[in-house]
């Protein structure tokens, strides 16, 4: 096949199926494009890489060859290790919730009509800094109840369904006729006995703790078939009063458990009134009176969301808080083009929506699930700021990552740069196979 130009003779077309190159034969010229570039490369990239591994085989000073001895403390130093762990659970849990969270957003959000402005939403805090989510979720995570909104939240729930303590810190004092039974419990040191009043005086309850419907206490009933008696504050606000007698300005412990225990067992039991006094039926008689530790556990002030066991899931928690929008945008623009047609077919052909979801829309996003996972593989693997400004200082070795323990051990107080090289050289051989992954499915992609 020929090709005519114009004031000359006809030439030969190319062979079919071969492309020239935008630069024509001038490979001096694309050099010159590509010099720049490489330039940065080598000096951002490559120059870091090599002399990060040149720098792992040297010793703390940099003078002495260490060998692989970085790399051996890395697998027995028990803080590393327990970054490598916590590596682990990030890669597997944050990933995977992530995707799933935005693959059921993406799904739902087309079959309401406000769908758009749920996404943004959920969107939203991928427009925030890591280090600004971090100080959220350092607030969001407080212990106190008053603070942190999680706790806040929780022990709402909780005592909803479990009624509090009402004098978690009240004890009798070493005159007063109770003493420590076990559990946190208080008995009394003599059995009662039918006729004779019980008196069961504590201290260290703060009066404006009180029941606000608490009234003065009043002396036990002498007489009668069962046991009587009175539990009060034996605390005179501005002093005066005197121990184990019921003065006119103390108060009744209303609402404070008795129980009657013979051998081991509750035989009867009672609550005190709002003036503290009580009535057991006379089969209480000979037996010891206690105080049972629930009426002194201390009040419920929700979970530690930053100790040493919740630590690492919580974190995970505000990464999907910021991640599961940038999961369901991308698999939104995926499920947008999967061909309506074949859901509508498995529909007529008698599937479920479930059975519609599982076996035609899933199959269909694969692909797009498969990049967002690797992503966020990743970027997971490099997780740095949420886990430094979330974890306290007492909690950050349980919480520990090989991002956070390379930057402690290259820029701490006692600074290691061979250590430190180590394990960024670890961590790029554990982001090497995710980025080839990545690469072959790309390639695989495009030569469809």
């Amino acid at each position: 096949m020929t090709a005519a130009t114009a004031g000359g003779p006809a030439r030969p077309a190319p062979p079919a199926g071969t492309r020239k190159s935008v630069t024509g034969t001038r490979k001096v010229v694309a050099a010159g494009f590509l010099l720049p570039s490489l330039v940065l490369l080598g000096a951002l990239v490559v120059y870091p890489i090599g002399y990060s591994l040149y720098r792992s085989f040297f010793d703390q000073a940099g003078s002495g060859f260490a060998g692989l001895g970085n790399y051996r403390e890395i697998f027995t130093d028990d803080t590393i290790l327990t970054a490598v762990k916590n590596n682990a659970i990030w890669v597997v849990v944050a990933p995977t919730v992530s995707t799933a969270l935005g693959l059921i957003f993406a799904v739902l959000t087309e079959r309401i009509r406000w769908g758009t402005a749920f996404k943004l939403i959920v969107f939203m805090p991928m427009a925030i800094s890591m280090l600004a989510a971090g100080i959220i979720f350092r607030l969001v995570y407080e212990q106190d109840p008053e603070r942190g909104v999680a706790n806040a939240v929780w022990v709402g729930v909780h005592d909803t369904f479990n009624e509090s303590a009402g004098f978690p810190k009240a004890h009798p004092l070493p005159a007063h006729p109770l003493k420590a039974g076990g559990g946190g419990s208080f008995v009394t040191k003599e059995p009662v006995s039918a006729g004779k009043p019980v008196q069961l005086p504590l201290v260290g309850v703060a009066p404006a703790k009180m029941p606000s419907d608490a009234e003065p206490a009043k002396a036990p009933e002498a007489g009668g078939d069962g046991i009587s008696g009175t539990a009060w504050l034996d605390f005179t606000r501005g002093g005066g009063g005197k121990p184990n007698v019921v003065d006119a300005r103390e108060l009744g412990l209303k609402g404070i458990k008795v129980e009657a225990v013979k051998d081991g067992k509750v035989v009867a039991e009672a609550r005190a009134g709002a003036d503290g006094r009580f009535s057991l039926p006379v089969s209480a008689e000979g037996a010891l009176l206690r105080l049972p530790a629930e009426n002194f556990r201390e009040p419920y002030n929700g979970v530690n969301w930053l100790g040493p066991s919740l630590v690492t899931p919580a974190i995970i928690g505000s990464y999907v808080w910021m991640w599961a929008g940038f999961a369901m945008v991308l698999i939104a623009a995926g499920l947008a083009s999967v061909p309506r047609e074949l859901l509508e077919a498995a529909r007529v052909d008698g599937a479920n929506e479930w059975q519609v979801f599982r076996r035609v829309t899933v199959p269909l996003l694969a692909p797009v699930l498969a990049v967002v996972l690797v992503t966020l593989m990743i970027n997971v693997l490099k997780i740095f700021d949420l886990v430094f400004i979330i974890a306290p200082g007492s909690s950050q070795d349980d919480a520990n990552v090989l991002a956070l323990q390379l930057y402690r051990s290259s820029f701490g107080t006692d600074a290691n740069l061979g250590l430190g090289s180590a394990i960024a050289v670890l961590l790029l051989l554990l982001v090497l196979p995710v980025m080839f992954f990545n690469i072959r499915r790309m390639r695989k992609e495009a030569g469809r």
